[in-house]
């Protein structure tokens, strides 16, 4: 039975959820504030987080950066009012695996809980090491050597590079690749994509003596060892 944290001031919607998600075979905990969230979460064994934005003293937002400073894989999908883009973006760019705009069904709500666990669970699932050049991806273990030093990647930047380097050569539309990691076919923005490609290279490259994710322009990625020419 999964364990899923709700983080919600609001106490009719806080406890709305919680009766429909144990309804649903969810065992639930619930916080009405981040600060006693991060503090379940840090004492819990939770699978996912739900987590409301517009929160009291600390926001949504800092929340999940919170999160992510210590917990990497746990799912958080994000709860709110706030449907413009800029604030999608924002929860993305922050390590948030998916954004649900208030009103919302009970279906639709589980239907995104079930995936996103289906995700965590499937990744955590891949035995196969990927070597390639001098880079060593374990996805049972999440972790990431370059010329056998440990790299550390943030979960989706990990995710990101998995999904790439499992097809060696293999081209990913931007499209691609945000169903996979983030599940959202719907979701078409290029610039949180770019925006982790590019650091996940910074990481990845720094000391390698290949680069690793080849942009193929106005199409997507694609991961394939190539050895750098040295200068001069």
């Amino acid at each position: 039975m999964a364990q899923i944290l709700v983080i919600e001031d609001d106490p009719l919607i806080r406890e709305t959820l919680a009766y429909s998600l144990k309804g649903a075979g969810f065992d639930v905990a619930t916080a009405e504030n981040g600060t006693d969230g991060l503090a379940l979460l840090k004492d819990s064994n939770a699978d996912l987080v739900l987590l409301d934005l517009l929160l009291p003293e600390i926001d949504g937002f800092e929340v999940c950066k919170n999160i992510r400073s210590f917990n990497e894989d746990v799912p958080v999908i994000m709860i709110t009012a706030l449907d413009d883009r800029q604030s999608k973006l924002k929860g993305f760019s922050l390590g948030a695996d998916d954004y649900i705009t208030k009103p919302f069904s009970v279906e639709e709500l589980v239907a995104r809980i079930n995936a996103n666990l289906k995700r965590t669970l499937k990744l955590n699932n891949q035995p196969t090491v990927i070597e390639l050049g001098d880079i060593k991806i374990d996805p049972a273990k999440h972790s990431v050597a370059v010329d056998g030093k440990e790299i550390s990647l943030r979960l989706k930047e990990f995710q990101l590079l998995h999904v790439l380097a499992s097809k060696p050569g293999a081209l990913f539309t931007r499209q691609d690749l945000a169903a996979r990691v983030w599940g959202q076919e719907f979701y078409s923005s290029s610039r949180t994509i770019d925006v982790h490609i590019r650091r996940i290279r910074n990481k990845i490259e720094e000391h390698s003596h290949f680069s690793y994710i080849q942009t193929v322009h106005g199409l997507g990625y694609k991961f394939q060892a190539e050895e750098k020419i040295p200068c001069g």
